[in-house]
């Protein structure tokens, strides 16, 4: 049997097995469908920043209370205190770019299913400290000592 030949059966019985164990949850679709989506969103936000923020404002709306007024709460602290970030969705959630690459993040417990929010960084962040360091942090509501926490946080990462 040709190399060509034995390489097309292997894919197909990959795509045969795929299709058996079902392939994708319908929850990673979903994400796969968003991402595309973002993506296309991004090009116009990269051409323009009050796209980026409306996209973000309308996921931001779209969650349930009282995510979306500490997700509105955090929109308002980031662009304050990292005005350089550029507002943009991320797997269907708020994040803050600078130069194309997210560095700080929200996400929803309610979309998650998990018990709490989480306001994290990615690796564009300048957080680095010794040899470990937090990258994420639960939220469960934004008092003024998380969010003088946050602001010192995401001025840090954008240094």
């Amino acid at each position: 049997m040709s190399r060509k030949k034995e390489t097309q059966e292997s894919a197909n019985s990959t795509i045969a097995v795929d299709k058996a164990v079902g392939g994708f949850a319908d929850e990673e679709r979903a994400a796969m469908k968003e991402r595309a989506k973002e993506l296309k969103a991004e090009a116009r936000a990269n051409k323009n920043r009050a796209d980026g923020e409306s996209d973000v404002l309308a996921k931001i709306a779209e969650m349930p209370e009282p995510e979306s007024t500490m997700a509105r709460r955090l929109h308002e602290i980031i662009k304050v205190a990292a005005p350089a970030l550029s507002p943009k969705t991320w797997y269907g959630m708020p994040a803050y770019a600078k130069d194309g690459k997210v560095v700080c993040f929200y996400q929803s417990a309610e979309k998650f299913n998990t018990r709490y929010a989480t306001f994290g960084f990615n690796d564009a962040a300048n957080l680095d400290e010794g040899a470990m360091w937090p990258t994420s942090f639960a939220l469960k509501e934004l008092t003024a000592t998380e969010e003088a926490r946050i602001i010192a946080l995401v001025k840090k990462a954008v240094s």
